[in-house]
């Protein structure tokens, strides 16, 4: 019986191919092999901290969810490449002799930036939340990485010289995030605890190395068309497997111990007693106190008057 059994195939270059829309340099069923392998990675990693997460009370969950939700976009992405959609075709600005790159337009998968720029700011929450930072810088520095993501999206798509202007941008915009977490973002961690500060150090300096790398594989394919579209594929999927499941696993492991309330995150259960959701044990807002009368004051003023 085994005998018989075909051997499966990857088809998906030739299930999912469009003569109207055909780059030179594009990735062959071993580029795609690779997508599907980082696919695998990315689910199971998802998987996993949703189940870590299961084992926490829900007020403790939240750096696991939102460590989730990074490989589960990302999963998704790397699904699509693997099946050889998401991407357009862009002329080469740097045509080459060497065979794997040669040609006049480049395969340049788009959903890899769809991905970053859900998933980058999610990691930048992970970081930012765990440093306690105000919401304030959080968001400011949310839209600055929607900045670089962007710019490099624009200058991927761009086949003159001036996609290195966007470029510029880009880099510019990841230099102001890396300051941030080496500087702002790690003194702030400090100081709320050594616990604290050790995992900020750990993910944040993961992250700020894994991060430098990313411009110099954009200079070599998207950009400079210096290596194959499997190579690009190569690159960015180990890169991006260091920068999320490797990342949401360390920092996972460093928030064991840490309770979210430290970090000024307050978050309230239905099921537990908490004042905020069920009232004081004696009556708020109108509630029946233990004498049959109800409680005039509203937010803890005695005079009737709000705030």
């Amino acid at each position: 019986m085994a005998g018989n059994m075909e051997k499966r195939n990857n088809n998906a270059l030739n299930v999912n191919s469009y003569p109207q829309l055909e780059a030179d340099i594009a990735i062959t069923t071993h580029g795609s092999d690779w997508y599907w392998a980082v696919t695998a990675v990315m689910t199971v990693a998802t998987f996993c901290f949703v189940g870590l997460a299961l084992t926490k009370p829900r007020q403790h969950r939240i750096f696991h969810y939102i460590t989730a939700a990074i490989t589960m976009v990302a999963s998704i992405a790397y699904f699509t490449m693997g099946s050889n959609l998401g991407w357009t075709a862009i002329n080469v600005e740097f045509p080459r002799n060497d065979p794997v790159v040669r040609g006049s337009d480049r395969e340049i998968f788009y959903v890899r930036y769809i991905d970053w720029f859900i998933t980058t700011p999610l990691l930048l929450m992970d970081l930012l939340l765990t440093a306690a930072m105000p919401w304030p810088t959080i968001m400011y520095i949310i839209l600055v990485d929607w900045v670089m993501i962007v710019t490099g999206l624009v200058g991927a798509l761009v086949y003159t010289r001036y996609k290195w202007g966007y470029f510029a941008f880009g880099c510019a915009a990841f230099l102001y995030i890396a300051f941030v977490l080496g500087w702002e973002a790690r003194k702030h961690a400090n100081a709320m605890g050594r616990d604290i500060g050790r995992t900020f150090l750990y993910c944040g300096s993961l992250t700020t190395f894994l991060w430098t790398l990313y411009p110099i594989a954009w200079g070599l394919c998207e950009g400079g068309n210096v290596i194959s579209a499997d190579s690009e594929a190569v690159f960015y999927g180990v890169l991006d497997l260091l920068a999320k499941p490797v990342f949401g696993a360390l920092l996972i492991w460093g928030h064991r111990g840490i309770d979210p309330s430290r970090l000024g995150l307050h978050i309230h259960d239905y099921d537990e007693k908490d004042v905020a959701i069920h009232g004081e044990k004696n009556g708020t807002n109108g509630h029946a106190n233990g004498n049959g009368h109800t409680n005039d004051h509203t937010n803890g003023n005695t005079n009737g008057e709000t705030v």
